[in-house]
């Protein structure tokens, strides 16, 4: 025996987000903004110390730091279904070196 649901609500068709689609949908939005902050922060940071330091040590934590940020950015962005990177690699103007250390893990 299978169920159907009445002639009356399947004919019906739903353009509207119903509560939990609204809900899930607002949440995904609102962590890809927390998540592009980190970016900035992380990218503001690894600018502010290529001008003013040049040790290799702390430059080496700030480019884990950044790619770290950025991979996670991406990964939410695919979330919400935006595949296309290049607009974000322009938008916050990544540089190479960060994106070149994107997805390798260092033990």
């Amino acid at each position: 025996m299978s169920f159907r649901p009445p002639r009356s609500l399947s004919d019906r068709p739903s353009t509207a987000l119903n509560p939990l689609e609204y809900e899930l949908a607002s949440e995904r939005a609102d962590a890809l903004g927390r998540q592009g902050r980190k970016v900035e922060a992380a990218l503001a940071k690894l600018a502010a110390s290529s001008e003013n330091d040049h040790r290799i040590a702390d430059r080496e934590s700030l480019l884990e730091e950044a790619s770290e940020a950025v991979w996670a950015l991406f990964i939410q962005r695919e979330v919400c279904g935006l595949r296309n990177t290049r607009d974000v690699i322009a938008r916050y103007g990544i540089p190479g070196e960060v994106l070149a250390r994107i997805g390798a893990i260092r033990r």
